[in-house]
């Protein structure tokens, strides 16, 4: 496993209060999946395609939803990211950040509330 991506133990003890409790079944090292979600995720790979050092790609994957749905990664990025406090430069990659062109149009005729608290773009 050297040459897989581990998250470290300091790592682990930032994040680990924010993991929902184990319902009384010994449950597959959250290091490891962790590790193997992250992995996944920054590689474009399927779920199917994680290397087997991590644990059992279904594992990685119900885990993953489960924890999505729960906000456990929410909650994580949002203290880790509070920790370092405001920004003084925001960048957007607009690789990643697709639209339909008629999405534009949404804000102005009042069908999505503003709830980015930003300046407004005139």
């Amino acid at each position: 496993m050297s040459d897989l991506m581990l998250l470290s133990q300091a790592q682990m003890r930032q994040i680990k209060p924010y993991f929902p409790l184990s319902r009384g079944i010994p449950r597959v090292d959250d290091r490891k999946i962790i590790s193997g979600i992250i992995f996944v995720i920054r590689n474009g790979l399927r779920w199917c395609d994680a290397p087997k050092e991590y644990g059992p790609h279904k594992t990685i994957y119900n885990r993953f939803i489960r924890w999505s749905r729960l906000g456990v990664f929410g909650r994580i990025l949002a203290e880790l990211t509070a920790r370092c406090g405001k920004p003084k430069q925001l960048m957007i990659d607009t690789t990643h950040l697709k639209a339909h062109r008629t999405a534009a149009s949404l804000l102005k005729k009042g069908m999505l509330p503003d709830v980015s608290g930003g300046p407004k773009v005139v």
